[in-house]
């Protein structure tokens, strides 16, 4: 839902982007004058794939899923985007066109910014454009990895993956809010849902996890590691 900017000015948000700190105050006042904030509800769809991607998008708080829409209603979860993430996926680039779908699994607050403003800071400021090439770099790396693992660790071993990517890099805890159904864990490790199930009821008859429907507490990490090394 569209809001009326509650943040003043960029120059002074404690929520930026990080990249953000190598504009001058010019840069800053222009991305500023460029900008609008909207909320979102749980399930909101906030980026829709294959819309034009006029606006990058910035979460400023809450979590949201990133996917890509697949053949025959199938998605694939790509990651997570956390607070103070930056949305300007490659067709920006290419097409105009947002490559992936983005929904908020909380609520989310985001702040969406002309991309033409983005284009021509990047084009100014030297320091900005090697720090947003390091974020796609960044991004596309992690996205490789994911691909490989999905293509070559057996089902286990991609459960193992997830539960371990939820704790280390989303709640940096051993136990976690579970905020993602079973079919969407399915649709982030590829497997079905069934399967998630099941697997996931091994994991708790081996001692290694403890999970209710909302919530997954790792009871023995090292072997959770092994799983998801060897899967």
């Amino acid at each position: 839902m569209y809001t009326d900017n509650k943040i003043i000015s960029c120059e002074f948000c404690s929520r930026c982007w990080s990249n953000f700190k190598t504009l001058s105050a010019e840069e800053l006042e222009l991305v500023n004058k460029n900008r609008y904030e909207a909320t979102f509800k749980p399930s909101e769809i906030i980026i829709k794939q294959g819309s034009p991607s006029s606006n990058a998008i910035f979460l400023l708080s809450g979590l949201a899923k990133v996917y890509m829409e697949g053949y025959a209603g199938k998605n694939l979860i790509l990651n997570l985007a956390e607070s103070k993430t930056l949305l300007a996926g490659p067709g920006v680039h290419v097409n105009s066109r947002y490559c992936y779908s983005v929904a908020a699994i909380t609520h989310v607050q985001a702040c969406f910014i002309n991309f033409d403003v983005i284009r021509n800071v990047i084009s100014a400021n030297p320091g900005f454009a090697a720090g947003f090439i390091e974020d796609l770099s960044d991004k596309a790396l992690r996205l490789h990895q994911k691909m490989l693992n999905l293509t070559q660790k057996k089902m286990h071993g991609r459960l193992a993956e997830a539960l371990l990517y939820f704790s280390d890099s989303i709640f940096h805890s051993d136990e976690f809010e579970m905020v993602l159904s079973r079919q969407e864990l399915g649709e982030m490790t590829n497997m079905a849902k069934e399967s998630v199930v099941r697997i996931i009821g091994e994991f708790e008859n081996e001692n290694i996890i403890h999970a209710t429907p909302r919530s997954v507490r790792i009871l023995n990490r090292e072997k959770l590691l092994v799983i998801s090394e060897k899967g």
